[in-house]
């Protein structure tokens, strides 16, 4: 089952970002630490009542988080160079890595495309890291593309 999360899915999520924490540190441990939290418990409560940032959760037969999905809602206003569009950003995607392979992911990423079209979306943006080409591959898999490239130098 998937739906919006609710408080009672903050030890779920936690968990989650966790392992997304992880994968960060193991690809770029210069930005990112093995250890911390995204979101502390208090942060996350208040992200789940905030309506331009809606989160979804899939949820096994007995309620057990093994999949999320963090949102922002992207207004841009209409300026002499672009149009006016409104974006769903998708700020993190994780599911729980024992239940990989079962196509969590995509059901999220369905269910976020459906309400994304329900609600008057233009288009569904989101970052992935270089250094992840599982992510990258799934993002392929569901139908995105690449939109535009962010590169870097190290300066020490």
């Amino acid at each position: 089952m998937i739906r919006r999360a609710e408080k009672k899915d903050i030890p779920g999520i936690i968990h989650l970002l966790k392992q997304v924490l992880l994968v960060h540190a193991e690809g770029r441990p210069d930005l990112f630490k093995k250890v911390g939290y995204k979101y502390t418990p208090e942060e996350l409560s208040e992200l789940l009542a905030d309506e331009k940032r809606p989160v979804f959760v899939y949820l096994d037969e007995n309620g057990q988080v093994l999949g999320h999905c963090f949102c922002i809602i992207e207004e841009q206003p209409e300026t002499a160079a672009c149009y006016q569009r409104k974006t769903l950003y998708i700020d993190d995607l994780c599911v729980e890595e024992t239940a990989r392979g079962q196509h969590i992911g995509t059901k999220l990423y369905e269910h976020v495309k459906a309400y994304a079209g329900e609600n008057g979306f233009y288009n569904i943006t989101l970052h992935v890291w270089d250094c992840n080409p599982a992510a990258m591959a799934f993002y392929k898999s569901v139908g995105l593309f690449v939109q535009s490239t962010t590169m870097e130098t190290i300066v020490k």
